[in-house]
C-alpha cells in the first residue's frame, strides 16, 4: 500500500503552487495559517514522501526511539522555518529536501545505519523541509504565522507517528517493509530532484 502511494506521488504532476494550500496567497488569518499548516505537508509530495518513509524507517527503531526520531524532524523544522523568516538561506532548497527524501530511502535500505545517527539526520532534513515550509508565510502577520507554525508541527508528527505505529502493526519487526519503503523513496527522490534542477 506505502509502495503504490509513494510511486503515485512521484508519478504525479507537481503544479507550480503545489506546495502552498492557500494557492499562493500568504494566511491573513489564524484560520487560514493553520489551515495551511495542515494541508502544507499533506499536498507538498516531496514532504509527504520524506514522512511516510521516516515513519517506516522510525518504526525499525523501536518505538521510543522512532518517536524521537520524529520529534527530531518537527524540532529541525521548527529551526528552519526561523531560519528562513530570519532571512537566513540554506540554497537550494527543494533540491534538498528531494536529497533527504533519497537518503531516507538509501538510510531504509542499508540496514547498517547507527541507531544514533537516525535522529540526527531526520532534525538535519528537518531544518531543510522547515525552511521550505516557511516560504507560505513570508510576508504574513505574527498570528496565522504563529497558527501555522502549531499546524505544520502537529501535522508533521501526526503524519510520521501514524506511520511508525502502522508500520508496527503491520509488521513485528518493521523490516519487511524496509526494502518496498526504501526503494520507493529513493525512487521517488530522485525525480523530486530531478524536477528541482
Amino acid at each position: 500500500m506505502m509502495l503504490r502511494l509513494i510511486a503515485l506521488l512521484a508519478l504525479a504532476p507537481l503544479p507550480a503552487l503545489a506546495h502552498h494550500p492557500m494557492g499562493g496567497a500568504v494566511p491573513a488569518t489564524a484560520w487560514e495559517g493553520f489551515a495551511s499548516g495542515i494541508g502544507h505537508p499533506v499536498i507538498g509530495f516531496d514532504h509527504l514522501a520524506f514522512l511516510l518513509a521516516a515513519g517506516v524507517l522510525a518504526a525499525t527503531l523501536g518505538v521510543r526511539r522512532g518517536a524521537v526520531a520524529i520529534l527530531a524532524f518537527v524540532a529541525g523544522g521548527f529551526g528552519g522555518s526561523l531560519a528562513h523568516m530570519a532571512g537566513i538561506g540554506f540554497g537550494p532548497v527543494e533540491a534538498l529536501v528531494a536529497l533527504s527524501v533519497v537518503a531516507v530511502g538509501l538510510a531504509l535500505l542499508w540496514r547498517g545505519v547507527p541507531t544514533a545517527v537516525v535522529p540526527v539526520g531526520f532534525a538535519l532534513a528537518g531544518l531543510v523541509h522547515g525552511h521550505a515550509f516557511a516560504e507560505a508565510v513570508i510576508g504574513a502577520e505574527a498570528t496565522p504565522i504563529l497558527a501555522y507554525l502549531l499546524a505544520l508541527a502537529l501535522t508533521q508528527a501526526a503524519i510520521g507517528l501514524g506511520v511508525m505505529l502502522a508500520a508496527r502493526r503491520l509488521s513485528a519487526d518493521a523490516a519487511l517493509l524496509r526494502i518496498p519503503a526504501g526503494a520507493a523513496a529513493a525512487c521517488a527522490g530522485a525525480v523530486f530532484l530531478a524536477l528541482a534542477v
